[in-house]
This record gives C-alpha cells, sequence and structure tokens, in this order.
C-alpha cells in the first residue's frame, strides 16, 4: 500500500468519512497531500550526500467555498497532512528546518476544486538574551516572523546551544555570525542615546554570510539590510524613538 493510500485510510478514520463525502465533488484531501509531497521533491536543496533540506511550512490556498467546507475538519486534516509529509521526508533522506506548519486560505482568483500551494523553508528561533530588560531598544533582528532586540554589546546568531539567538537551520553553524552593536559616546550625549551603529561579522563559519545579496566576512548595517545565514534572512529594523519590543 502505497504512502498515499495510507493517507487516505487514516483520514478517514480521523473524521469518520464526513470530510470525504463533503468534498466528494470538490478538492480531495489526497490532492493536496500529493502536491504537499511534490513541493518537497521540487524544492529540496542539498546539504550533503545523503539530506536534503525542504520546505517546512505551507500555505493552501482553496477557493473559498471549499475552504468553508473544510474548516471544521482543518485541525485533523493538518495533522495528517503533516504526517504524511515527515513519512515522505524520512524516505527521501529529507531534512525538515523546524515543525511543520500547514495552513488553509481563501483565494478568489481560484474556481472549486482548485487550490494553490506556497511553500518555505522557515527554521525555528529562540532567543537567550543576554542584555538587562531595562536597555532601550531601538533596533530589531526580524527572523522569521519573530522580533529579537539588538542593544550593546549585541548578539551571537547560531545553531549551537550557546547562541544568543538559537536558529534550528542545518545550513547555520555553531556559532555563525555576530552582530555587533554600539552607541556614539561623548559630551552631552545621555547613556544608550547616541547615534547607533550595527555590523555584523562571520565567525568562521562554513557557509559565509551573505548581506544584501553579497557575500561579506564584515560589514556595517542600516535599517532593512537584509543578513542571509544558513537558509535563513535576519532583517535589521531600526524603530521609532517611542517604539519598543
Amino acid at each position: 500500500m502505497g504512502g498515499l493510500q495510507r493517507f487516505e485510510q487514516r483520514l478517514e478514520q480521523a473524521i469518520s468519512g464526513v470530510f470525504a463525502r463533503t468534498f466528494r465533488s470538490a478538492v480531495q484531501p489526497v490532492e493536496i497531500a500529493a502536491a504537499l509531497q511534490r513541493e518537497l521533491d521540487n524544492n529540496a536543496q542539498i546539504l550533503s550526500r545523503q539530506r536534503r533540506i525542504v520546505p517546512n511550512s505551507f500555505q493552501v490556498e482553496l477557493a473559498p467555498t471549499d475552504l468553508e467546507r473544510l474548516t471544521p475538519y482543518d485541525s485533523a486534516l493538518s495533522a495528517e497532512l503533516a504526517e504524511q509529509l515527515q513519512e515522505h521526508a524520512d524516505l527521501q533522506n529529507y531534512v525538515f528546518p523546524g515543525p511543520i506548519k500547514i495552513s488553509f486560505e481563501p483565494a478568489d482568483d481560484l474556481g472549486t476544486g482548485r487550490f494553490r500551494v506556497l511553500s518555505k523553508a522557515e527554521a525555528s528561533v529562540t532567543g537567550h538574551a543576554r542584555y538587562s530588560p531595562r536597555q532601550k531598544t531601538r533596533a530589531v533582528l526580524e527572523v522569521n516572523g519573530t522580533q529579537h532586540p539588538l542593544v550593546p554589546p549585541g548578539l551571537v546568531v547560531g545553531r549551537g546551544s550557546e547562541a544568543d539567538l538559537r536558529i534550528n537551520d542545518p545550513g547555520v553553524s555553531r556559532r555563525h555570525a555576530e552582530f555587533l552593536v554600539t552607541t556614539q559616546t561623548g559630551r552631552g550625549v545621555k547613556p544608550g542615546e547616541g547615534e547607533l551603529h550595527i555590523e555584523v561579522h562571520d565567525m568562521g563559519s562554513t557557509n559565509g554570510i551573505t548581506v544584501d545579496g553579497r557575500r561579506v566576512s564584515r560589514i556595517a548595517l542600516r535599517d532593512g539590510s537584509r543578513v542571509q545565514v544558513g537558509h535563513t534572512s535576519l532583517v535589521v529594523r531600526l524603530l521609532e524613538e517611542d517604539a519598543g519590543v
């Protein structure tokens, strides 16, 4: 029995066949499962001879009528789809950079029975702050939908547990890059209120870093600078004076 057939059987057992009857003339769960597997196959990137990294975050776009029918069962369907993807990944030696996430969204340009899958690799991110909560936050790093304060003296990004900002990305070294943050000091300048200076440097990582698409070893950053480490992008954002995190 193939993987997709096992998926259909598990789904019927999980929701007593109600979903299948509801969707008899519309989009079928097995079609979504097959499309998600194709996303893995088509977007796999080589990490080593035996490992390839694949997307782990998926958005399934459906016609509004199909999405309305699916809503009562979306949690059960997401769980079964995630299990099916994990089985497929295990067979193909695929590696997910983070937990599998599947969401369902409406798309007005799709008719009944049609759907579209969007995917991306999104590593899980954990921050281990080494600054005082009383420090004023004037800049942040945006990483996979999360924000992390950039305050003096800065932070280390990496995959290892000793990193201040830990990114579960196979393409990231244990201590990959360091963001250095300083403020202008001098007469008449209050502590922490001088001009902010941010730069990043490579800590001898295996895959290096790029900033706005250019390979660098050390460079100053500005608002909107995009730093690529492994398969993950980190974007510098300067905050308004009255903003905080």
